[in-house]
Order: C-alpha cells, then sequence, then structure tokens
C-alpha cells in the first residue's frame, strides 16, 4: 500500500519533461507540492518531444454538442455519453484555460478554423463528427473561391479539387506549442519544481520495482531516484520502462517548415488554420524563424521490430528528416491550396512521434498492480492543446480524486487490447489510408535538410 500524500513532506518523481510532465509539475507546484522533481534527457523544451513545435491546432470548443471532435468516429471505451463527457469537458476547459491563465494566454491565437475533406466518404464522416452548424458558428465552403475568401487575396490561390469544408472565425486557431511548454515549465521550477536534464543524469533507464511497487527511477550514471510516487509522463518511450500490456502505440507523424520572407510573414499572419482531414494542416508562419509549418495527413508511421518475448512492438526514434514520400504528399497538398509554394525548399522537417491507445483515449491512472506509480500516457495525437490543464488530472489521480467518468475513460485497459490489431488507422485518413512501416524506408529514400531550428 502506498504511503499517504502530504504536500509538504511527499516527494514526487516525474519521468519525462515534456508536454505532459512540465504540465504535471506545474500543476503539483500550484497545489503546494514541495518536492517535485523531473528527470528527463533533454533540458526543456526538448529536441524530441512532441510539444517542441511552432504551433499546435486548438479546434475550440461547443458546448452545445456532445460530438468528440478528436477521437476517432464510433469508437469508445465506454459507454458514449462518457466518452463525449470526457471529450467536451476535457477541450471546454482547456479553451477556458488558455484564455485565461497567464502562464499560456499569450500563446493561444483565435485566428479560426476550416476543416475540410474531398473524398466523399471522408466528407459525409467529417460532417458526421464536427455537426457543423451556422448556429455553431460555422459557414459551408463548397467552391475553389469560397475557400480563397476566407484567407487575404495571394494566400490560397490553389483549385481545391473536390473539397468541401467549414469555417468557424472564433472559438479555435492555434497555439504556439515551444513556447507554452516552455512557459509551464518555467513557472513550474519558479515554484520550486526541480528539473534534473541530461544524456547521464536526466535519462531514465528503468523504474525501480521493489516489493511490488514503484519506488522511483534509475538513470543512465547509475544513480537511484526514489520518491513517494512516481510519475510516468515519458510519452512514446513510456513502453520502454514499463509493460503496457499492448495498450500503447508509438507512432509517429511528420512535417515540415518552408522559409517565408517579411512581405510573406506580414500577408499570412493572423490566417485561420486550414485542415483537410485527408492531405494535411497548415497554420500562419512562425514570426520568430519566419517559417511556415505544413504538416502532410496520413493513419501514421511505426517502427516494428520484436522483442525477446516474441512480441510485437514500434520503438520510436528521433531524425530530423522525414522520408521523400512524406514530403511528396506535403507538396501535393500544397500545390491544390498553394501552388505558388509548391516547389520551395523545405528549410526544416522531423518525424514526431505520440502514442496511441487502442480508442485514442488517453491513459491517466495509478497502476493496479503498483500502487506508487501513476501513468500519464496515450496522448493519442491529441494531447497537446490540454497542457494548461492536463497535468491537473493526472495530480487528481495521484491523489486518488479523478472525475468518475473521466476515471472510467482513462483507466488502465489492459483487455482493450487484446489481440489488437496494429494496422488500425484509428479513424485517420490521407495518404493510401493505412498505417506505414518506417522499416521500409531505406537511407536514400529520407529528405537531406540541414537543420535550421
Amino acid at each position: 500500500m502506498a504511503s499517504p500524500l502530504n504536500s509538504e513532506s511527499s516527494s514526487i518523481l516525474i519521468v519525462g519533461a515534456g508536454t505532459w510532465g512540465s504540465s504535471t509539475a506545474l500543476h503539483l507546484a500550484r497545489r503546494g507540492y514541495k518536492h517535485i522533481t523531473l528527470l528527463d534527457p533533454y533540458p526543456v523544451p526538448s529536441a524530441i518531444s512532441a510539444g517542441n513545435d511552432v504551433n499546435k491546432i486548438l479546434s475550440g470548443h461547443d458546448q452545445k454538442t456532445n460530438v468528440d471532435r478528436k477521437q476517432p468516429l464510433g469508437t469508445f471505451s465506454g459507454p458514449e455519453d462518457d466518452e463525449a463527457y470526457v471529450s467536451n469537458t476535457l477541450l471546454n476547459r482547456a479553451t477556458e484555460a488558455w484564455q485565461k491563465d497567464h502562464v499560456f494566454a499569450p500563446y493561444y491565437h483565435e485566428t479560426g478554423y476550416i476543416v475540410a475533406a474531398s473524398d466523399p466518404a471522408s466528407i459525409a464522416a467529417l460532417e458526421k463528427r464536427e455537426q457543423p452548424t451556422p448556429e455553431d458558428g460555422y459557414v459551408e465552403l463548397n467552391t475553389p473561391d469560397q475557400f480563397r475568401q476566407t484567407m487575404p487575396a495571394g494566400v490560397l490561390t490553389g483549385d481545391f479539387p473536390g473539397w468541401k469544408g467549414w469555417h468557424k472565425a472564433s472559438g479555435a486557431g492555434w497555439v504556439h506549442a515551444r513556447k507554452a511548454l516552455v512557459a509551464a515549465a518555467t513557472e513550474a521550477e519558479r515554484l520550486g519544481a526541480k528539473f534534473v536534464t541530461g544524456p547521464a543524469q536526466g535519462n531514465v533507464t528503468s523504474l525501480i520495482f521493489e516489493e511490488g511497487d514503484v519506488k522511483g527511477a534509475r538513470t543512465q550514471d547509475g544513480k537511484e531516484w526514489r520518491a513517494d510516487r512516481t510519475v510516468l509522463c515519458a510519452g512514446a518511450n513510456a513502453p520502454g520502462l514499463l509493460d503496457f500490456k499492448d495498450q500503447l502505440r508509438p507512432t509517429a507523424w511528420t512535417l515540415a517548415h518552408i522559409q517565408m520572407t517579411d512581405e510573406e510573414v506580414k500577408l499570412y499572419k493572423n490566417l485561420p488554420v486550414l485542415f483537410n482531414v485527408e492531405r494535411g494542416f497548415f497554420m500562419e508562419p512562425d514570426e520568430d524563424a519566419k517559417q511556415l509549418k505544413l504538416c502532410d495527413e496520413h493513419p501514421g508511421y511505426c517502427n516494428w521490430t520484436e522483442t525477446a518475448s516474441g512480441a510485437r512492438a514500434s520503438v520510436p526514434f528521433a531524425k530530423h528528416q522525414i522520408p521523400l514520400a512524406s514530403e511528396a504528399r506535403a507538396r501535393s497538398f500544397l500545390r491544390e491550396i498553394m501552388p505558388h509554394l509548391a516547389e520551395r525548399p523545405f528549410a526544416f522537417a522531423r518525424i514526431c512521434w505520440c502514442a496511441d491507445t487502442p480508442n485514442r483515449a488517453f491513459l491517466i491512472s495509478r497502476h493496479p498492480e503498483h500502487a506508487s506509480l501513476v501513468l500519464g500516457a496515450g496522448a493519442s495525437g491529441h494531447g497537446f492543446m490540454h497542457i494548461p490543464v492536463i497535468g491537473g488530472y493526472i495530480a487528481d489521480a495521484m491523489e486518488g480524486r479523478l472525475e468518475d467518468r473521466m476515471q472510467r475513460s482513462w483507466r488502465w485497459r489492459p483487455e482493450t487490447a487484446v489481440d489488437r490489431n496494429w494496422e488500425d488507422t484509428q479513424g485517420r485518413f490521407g495518404g493510401d489510408n493505412v498505417v506505414m512501416d518506417l522499416r521500409n524506408v531505406g537511407e536514400d529514400q529520407w529528405t537531406c535538410i540541414e537543420p535550421k531550428l
């Protein structure tokens, strides 16, 4: 049985100082915990953290609807009303925090949101999921001119072949991910959290399993970090430290940047996010580096290997390049919307890892077999936009006071991963509509871009 918690005396060890780890440290520090330590191989922002990014979509909230805008269509771990409640509550609270929390509000840009699809089946699925109506602020887009008119002249110059979409001008936009992540970590540190980073002293090689419990973690330099509670927020690397019973599938996505001129940065400022669920998405350029980020849309890449026990596992690795096939998809996307940029060289590119649960609901729970271990995992591709509040829920799980419906949704649930379909696209579209294998990408099939960030 785990020892009782006391904010003044209990020691909390957080493995991972990325999006969820930094958010957890911030919320625990705000609750008065005095002994918080985070371990990570990299200083914040980590070079391999999914949160170390110039921008992420915040698709907005709408309290009138019970539609889950981020889960794959028709897949739930529990009763549908529970899942809808959890999704909407989380998104509403996160959006409010982006607007009002002084740590995060400077990095939220309420520029609006365009969501679209091209294939008739995808259009139908998108409309069913979004349920866009004029009453909820959506304007339907059916022609190339209607898409072009959502942005200043000269931005959208493509023909939008077969596109249908909806534009919501308020209540949605994008957030500056890297700056928000750094702000969360900086505030947590100001409130007393200790960040231990580096390839030896911050690199966790194993958890400390003793007497049926987890007592802390060991780092590359051989040191043991013991604590009353260990919180595992290691993202796609979490399965390397704990047997998740196939509940996590590390999956990678791809992004690229295009260098923009000063004039283009001005023209593209305050643009709505444009997201085609089959083609990709882009947001306004980052004013610091003067680069426009775009992503090609697809169900993801895995890096499959066989473990010593014969099980199948996807093992993440860092790479500041993307497969040439991904570059081709990104340029095809540009040809449909902004052909004047389609052949411009990429200034930066990388693969970005996340960990998918079988239904893309989070895994935030105390471990049923290790009383002192708390899990913050399974972001499933939609974890960053919740950084202002997600650490509070992880803290609630640690303290045993997580809301009932969230407990059910985010519970430890290995039964949902029995005979898991590792090729499940999980409601995602794009490319050939299949999960791809990075083992099939040869050494000469990657971009060759000198990183500039």
